[in-house]
Formats: structure tokens, sequence, C-alpha cells
């Protein structure tokens, strides 16, 4: 247990967070802090709807699981809206929230130039926490991939994306 000195300093106590500040000396960037008390887009849309592309994907080394989805606009093949579930630390809850506001409103072809080195780079994450910017990269990747093996089951055929190229992606 830990004495009244060290949950102040830790900023437990009083039903109180600690403030972004007190975060923030333990090495992470800003936009982390942000994202990671301000989550954006959490939550989730039904992964039955065709219009929903769903990726899970997890590091067994550091236990995060990502699930990031998106909703597509059949017509324009553009993503209209995108939401995640993240179990894990601050970088990948931050990393899945970043991913989620940068494939909103874009081309299918386009977030899949989304690079875990963009997402590392803007948030500014330490060598040992990239593999949350992997993760949430391979997340976009699967849930285009769900979303295209989806259409392409109710349809017969490929369109938008081409399968192949995501999967050597």
């Amino acid at each position: 247990m830990l004495g009244a000195a060290g949950r102040r300093i830790l900023g437990f106590g009083l039903g109180k967070r600690a403030p972004a500040s007190a975060t923030a000396w333990r090495g992470y960037h800003e936009r982390v802090v942000d994202h990671y008390d301000n989550p954006r887009n959490v939550g989730s849309f039904d992964k039955n709807d065709p219009s929903v592309g769903t990726g899970l994907v997890g590091a067994p080394a550091c236990g995060d699981v990502m699930k990031l989805q998106i909703k597509v606009d059949d017509t324009t093949g553009k993503i209209v809206d995108a939401c995640f579930k993240t179990f894990g630390c601050g970088s990948a809850i931050a990393s899945s929230s970043v991913a989620t506001e940068w494939v909103k409103g874009k081309q299918m072809e386009e977030v899949l130039s989304i690079k875990n080195t963009d997402i590392a780079k803007h948030l500014s994450l330490p060598p040992v926490k990239l593999h949350c910017s992997m993760l949430a990269e391979d997340a976009i990747k699967a849930a285009v991939k769900d979303y295209e093996a989806k259409k392409v089951k109710s349809t017969g055929k490929t369109e938008a994306v081409q399968t192949d190229k995501v999967a050597n992606a």
C-alpha cells in the first residue's frame, strides 16, 4: 500500500486523476497525453454490418489489443466514420485515437498509405513504444481487408481496393 504522500505524488486518492502535467514528466509527449486523457472515436460498430470493416490486432509481447473499425460509404468508397477499443498502454490508446482521426473522410486507397512511422512521429513515441504505432497501422490494414472481404462475399467481385494489395502491404 502506498502512503498518503505517495498517493498524492502519483495522483491517486480523492478520486482524482493525475493531471496531464504529472503524466508528461514520465516522458510522454503532450499529444500522447492528450489522446490518452481525451481519446477520440471510442466505441464500436456492428461487425455484421456490410459497410463496416473490423481490424483486431494484438501484440503478445506487451499484451496490447486493438480493435479498429471503419464505416465505408459503399457508393464513394470513402470512410465516413471510424472507432476503436484498445486494451493497452497510453501509447497504444493514443495511436488508436490518432489512427481513427486520420482515416475519417479518406478514400480506402489513401488510408493504406498511413504508416506506423507517421503515427509515431506525430505522437513523438519513444523507441520502446513503436510497437503501438505498428499495431495501429496493422489495425487499419486489417479493417480495410475485412471490409473488402465482406464486399467480395456480398457482390462476388473486387472493387475499390484490391485485397491482394492490402494483404501484401
